[in-house]
Order: C-alpha cells, then sequence, then structure tokens
C-alpha cells in the first residue's frame, strides 16, 4: 500500500469507526466479558487492525490486566493504531499495552495465537479467500482461543427512499467483493457462511448476530464516502452501469445532503469458541 492509499485508508477508517462501534453485537461482547481470562492478562490479537478501532473500543469493555497485539501489513496503521490506544484503561481501570506484528496475517499459525484469551478482528473475512480463512479459523481452533469476528458484509442493503436500480447496483458491488485480485478470490459476502462452516467442522460452536449499519442524516460523512465507492465498485464489475451511475449517484448524494437518505447495510458478527 502507497503513503497516499494508506492515508485514504485511515480517512476511511476513522469515518467508519463510530458506525462500527453502534453496529455490533452487544451480546456477544457480554459472552467474552463473562469468560475467565484465566491467569495473568487478557491476552488479545486483533488482525487486520488498521488503525486501531477495535482496540480503543472493546479494551475498555473488558475487566482485566490486557496485551493486545496488533497485527497488519501496513507500518503507518500499526503506527496510528498504538498511538490511538495511548490512555486507553481495562473496564476496571487496570492497563492496557500493546505491541504490533507487522506482516501477512493470512500465514498466522497457532503457534502465533498461543496462550491468546481471544481474537479479533473487524471487517476482515470477506476480504479473504476460502483457504485463507480455513488457516485463520484452523489456527484459532487449534489454539483453542475464542474468537469475535465483526461487522462482515452480508451483501443486504436497504435503501429509503428505495429505487428500481438499487438492486441492479447491490449485485454488481456483490459481484465486485468476490472478484479475483492477483490470484486471489475474494469471499466477500459469503464469508460469513464460510467461516461459521469452518468453524463447524473443527467441532467449535459458533454465536451469529446481526450487526447493521445504519446510515441517515448523522452519519451523512460516511453516506457519502460509502455510497461513491459503493457505485464505483458496481461500474467496475458492470461497465455497462456506468449510463446510469451519474444520474444515480447524484440523485442519492442530493437525498443525503438533504438528510432525507437511510441507508441499512448488512453485516454479521460473529464468536466462536464459547459455549
Amino acid at each position: 500500500m502507497s503513503v497516499d492509499d494508506s492515508i485514504l485508508f485511515a480517512e476511511w477508517l476513522r469515518l467508519r469507526e463510530a458506525a462500527d462501534a453502534a453496529a455490533r453485537a452487544a451480546d456477544l461482547v457480554d459472552a467474552v466479558r463473562a469468560r475467565p481470562a484465566g491467569p495473568g492478562p487478557r491476552v488479545v490479537h486483533d488482525l487486520g487492525c488498521g488503525t486501531g478501532s477495535v482496540g480503543r473500543w472493546l479494551a475498555p469493555l473488558l475487566p482485566g490486566e490486557q496485551e493486545w497485539t496488533f497485527h497488519d501489513r501496513d507500518e503507518d496503521l500499526l503506527a496510528r493504531a498504538t498511538a490511538g490506544m495511548a490512555g486507553v484503561r481495562a473496564a476496571d481501570g487496570a492497563p492496557v499495552t500493546v505491541r504490533t506484528r507487522r506482516g501477512d496475517l493470512t500465514g498466522l499459525t497457532a503457534a502465533d495465537l498461543a496462550g491468546a484469551s481471544l481474537v479479533t478482528a473487524s471487517a476482515l473475512l470477506d476480504m479473504l479467500t476460502v483457504q485463507e480463512l480455513d488457516r485463520m479459523v484452523a489456527a484459532c481452533a487449534v489454539a483453542g482461543c475464542p474468537a469475535l469476528l465483526m461487522i462482515s458484509v452480508t451483501g443486504v442493503v436497504a435503501f429509503t427512499p428505495a429505487e428500481p436500480l438499487d438492486a441492479e447496483f447491490a449485485a454488481a458491488f456483490n459481484d465486485h467483493q468476490r472478484r479475483t485480485v492477483d490470484g486471489r478470490g475474494l469471499l466477500g459476502p459469503d464469508a460469513v457462511d464460510a467461516c461459521v462452516a469452518a468453524f463447524g467442522r473443527h467441532g467449535v460452536p459458533v454465536r451469529r448476530r446481526p450487526s447493521p449499519w445504519r446510515l441517515g442524516p448523522e452519519q451523512s460523512d460516511l453516506t457519502v464516502a460509502w455510497l461513491t465507492g459503493w457505485v464505483a465498485a458496481a461500474c467496475e464489475q458492470r461497465p455497462e452501469l456506468a449510463g446510469e451511475a451519474e444520474a444515480y449517484l447524484r440523485r442519492r448524494l442530493d437525498q443525503a445532503a438533504a438528510g432525507e437518505l437511510r441507508v441499512e447495510l448488512g453485516h454479521d458478527d460473529l464468536l466462536a469458541g464459547v459455549d
């Protein structure tokens, strides 16, 4: 990722952080909180940490001393994530420490996760291939650590007001999410089902909860950024949509500016390994 791409991605993560936090399934966090962490600190591995939004959100919800490892391929994002954790404390005021690991998280093994109390990830699964997902699941299962995997897209989008073209753009975008990149066939909106099935093959129980974004006038900046990228990706996948895209996008952006547009964007959260 280039420096410019890293900055743009960090801005996108900043825009979505509050929406992600509001959408996450609270009862799954309650289940993590209720599970004894064992002797010593609670050890958490955050896969594809980005700017550290999961750590900033989850660490203050969990009691006891915590040791977080942030995993990402981008050095700038890891630096932002570490800086963003300054001053973060556990729910009971216990200290939270952070270390980073730069590299390809798809190569993680059970040995890398040895001693972990929890593995977390947010908006990650859809960017994996079947093989990469299976390796991640196997690493968690063999290491015996629970996994809280959040904000995974399901491909469901509902606009208010609705338009006939919504379904066409949604289908094209979902196909774009399943595209092949550098020989990697991404799971996109099929990732949640694939993840549940993969944990099932290891005999690991999974709880599944909806965690949709609900975007309205209060999230207009995020709505505009998401909608612009959504339409562009749909047109990249199906160039024949380009003739209608400009007018469609303009109508939707005008509705957002007037406070008239609402969007529900489907995600699911998963908690694996906690009965």
